[in-house]
């Protein structure tokens, strides 16, 4: 069955009684479709969730990015923790992360922090990703592998997911990534080949498959994902998909693109859920081994269910 969650409405399209037809920057909110707005579900675990992250300090690209399914995973007692940091060094025209060519000093106690909250929140699951910290020599990645050791120690039967950045194809970088072997890595694609210079900044397209080839070299279960809407054709986005699946992607998520503030790219187009049911069979088709596409699917939702069901067949 096609992937179909339940999502809460982002911030961004709550009504507003101002005139938006005076202010160019909020004409973005108009556009969005009435079956994207769906009704928020919270729990009370919503907000024990939140008050634990608190608590630590952490940083959740739930938060930083605006995720439109943050209160649904927050009351699942589910998160995903941003490492490095919250500000990136790259100005990508898709996100909303605080933007730093000077960010601060990493934490030192972040590794400790981070697994205490996967403890106290008994993650069967963590997703860990992280801002660009091209301000380091190797881009945080040992801080990376720290948090890894560090959850591992605290609780040992959790799985664990890194969305990693490219550290600039620093090999060596990379290397400490894959040699702690996480249980799935994760490494976004986020756009076609065509629009990938406009919509990402440093980061490139062949660069980006080549890091998912060298993943699955070192056997480890790699993972992608990609937005829509941004002004490509459905031809490319088959595309990237045959483009991942010679990559040797495990699974891919294709969700709707949407604009997080009036100084982001512009949503070129809002995809239907037939369109998305299209993509996911092609994907599968290809020979992908699982593809969640529906609008609100991001890269962490839903991720361990997304790994069990992916596994349920052999991966090597």
């Amino acid at each position: 069955m096609p992937f179909e969650p339940v999502n809460p409405e982002p911030s961004f399209l709550k009504k507003n009684t101002n005139d938006q037809d005076s202010d160019p920057s909020l004409q973005f909110k108009r556009k969005i479709p009435s079956e994207y707005r769906v009704r928020l579900k919270v729990s009370s675990d919503r907000f024990e969730t939140d008050a634990l992250v608190q608590k630590f300090g952490l940083n959740t690209v739930c938060e930083e990015a605006k995720c439109p399914n943050r209160h649904e995973c927050y009351s699942k007692k589910t998160a995903t923790f941003l490492a490095l940091g919250k500000e990136c060094t790259r100005n990508c025209g898709f996100c909303d992360i605080d933007f730093s060519k000077t960010p601060k000093p990493l934490d030192p106690l972040e590794p400790e922090k981070i697994a205490q909250s996967v403890q106290h929140l008994k993650l069967k699951h963590v997703v860990v990703t992280q801002v660009a910290r091209d301000d380091l020599q190797d881009g945080g990645a040992m801080q990376i592998a720290l948090i890894v050791k560090k959850i591992r120690s605290l609780n040992p039967k959790t799985t664990i997911e890194l969305l990693t950045s490219d550290f600039e194809g620093n090999l060596k970088a990379l290397e400490t990534i894959f040699s702690i072997k996480p249980d799935v890595f994760n490494y976004n694609i986020e756009t076609c080949r065509r629009l990938t210079p406009k919509v990402r900044n440093k980061a490139t397209y062949e660069r980006t498959l080549s890091i998912l080839k060298t993943a699955k070299s070192h056997n480890l279960i790699t993972k992608s994902g990609f937005m829509i809407g941004l002004g490509e054709t459905m031809e490319e986005i088959f595309e990237v998909l045959a483009d991942l699946c010679l990559a040797g992607c495990h699974m891919v998520t294709v969700g709707q693109y949407l604009q997080a503030g009036p100084s982001k790219i512009r949503v070129k187009k809002f995809y239907t859920k037939e369109e998305f049911d299209l993509i996911r069979q092609e994907g599968l088709r290809l020979g992908i081994q699982e593809v969640y596409s529906a609008p609100f699917v991001r890269s962490s939702y839903n991720a361990r269910e997304f790994l069990e069901h992916a596994t349920q067949t052999a991966f090597h």
